[in-house]
């Protein structure tokens, strides 16, 4: 079995980009520069924020925070929204998910220039991933489809199932796997909450990726002997073991079903530092004008 290291690939790939950076610094040309608005004080969208600013730092780009009160009403976030687009110096922003209630995410979403649509979620965005045509692909997805081609996951012609169909994840992937290209070509099938039989399916995938979002729902029953797992899930459980009191686990129970993978991601160090990353690498082509001209 063989642990698909998320963190070693994603420190490659900014390696890759700093490179990058550095010969535009060379040529005294503009550092790509990432924005990220954050309304409230959601701890974890804090620290989401936090690491895109510090692997900014790592690859030399230039980064903005947009702090906004909870209380931030959706006219005063558009007009936030407006002059990021606006901004000659901003090459790409996100807009750090889930707003608060009273904000409608999609209205927020498509208010975006989609040439700054770093995320991947603007209609136009989705849309040209879906056609085959260049785009911004979210995160987490093109994060999930650097570390199958970086690992040398064979992909052409295998069966590929999708527990998940979010718009941010499971949907998404389930396209890209379906792509007719040498990273993709995989015959998929999308489960979800109203999916019968689910471990028959499951249990036939030659690549499984977990996106459901519930602790360890994916056990060994589910697993087919050799198959490849991505676990895109992260929760925070407590513990009595560790000094923080509590452990980070995925979608998938990972002792389980590391014994019959071929190829597993952990949690924390897979998914997660591949989508970071993705944010790096959209923001790179947005500044070199590559999607959009």
């Amino acid at each position: 079995m063989t642990i698909i290291d998320g963190k070693k690939i994603a420190n490659d790939i900014k390696e890759e980009i700093a490179s990058v950076v550095m010969k535009i610094k060379d040529n005294d040309g503009k550092v790509p520069h990432l924005a990220a608005i954050l309304v409230g004080n959601d701890p974890a969208s804090e620290t989401y924020v936090a690491s895109k600013e510090k692997s900014c730092k790592e690859v030399g780009f230039d980064s903005s925070v947009y702090n906004m009160p909870a209380d931030t009403s959706e006219e005063e976030l558009l007009k936030t929204v407006k002059f990021l687009n606006d901004d000659p110096e901003i090459d790409g922003f996100i807009v750090q998910l889930p707003l608060p209630k009273h904000i409608d995410e999609n209205k927020v979403i498509q208010a975006i220039n989609p040439a700054k649509d770093v995320d991947g979620f603007h209609p136009v965005n989705v849309g040209r991933m879906t056609i085959g045509l260049p785009s911004y692909v979210s995160a987490t997805p093109n994060g999930i489809m650097e570390l199958i081609k970086r690992s040398g996951i064979e992909t052409s012609g295998k069966n590929c199932v999708v527990l998940g169909r979010s718009n941010i994840v499971g949907r998404p992937m389930s396209i890209l796997m379906s792509m007719n290209n040498e990273n993709a070509n995989s015959t998929v099938t999308i489960c979800h909450s109203k999916t019968k039989k689910i471990k028959e399916i499951t249990s036939k995938a030659d690549i499984l990726i977990v996106a459901i979002g519930k602790p360890e729902f994916v056990t060994a029953d589910m697993v087919k002997e050799g198959a490849v797992v991505i676990d895109v899930g992260i929760h925070r459980v407590e513990s009595s073991t560790s000094k923080t009191g509590f452990r980070l686990i995925g979608d998938v129970k990972y002792d389980e079903v590391s014994a019959k993978a071929s190829m597993i991601t952990p949690v924390p160090g897979g998914v997660g530092p591949m989508t970071i990353v993705s944010l790096l690498m959209n923001t790179l082509k947005a500044s070199k004008k590559e999607i959009y001209g």
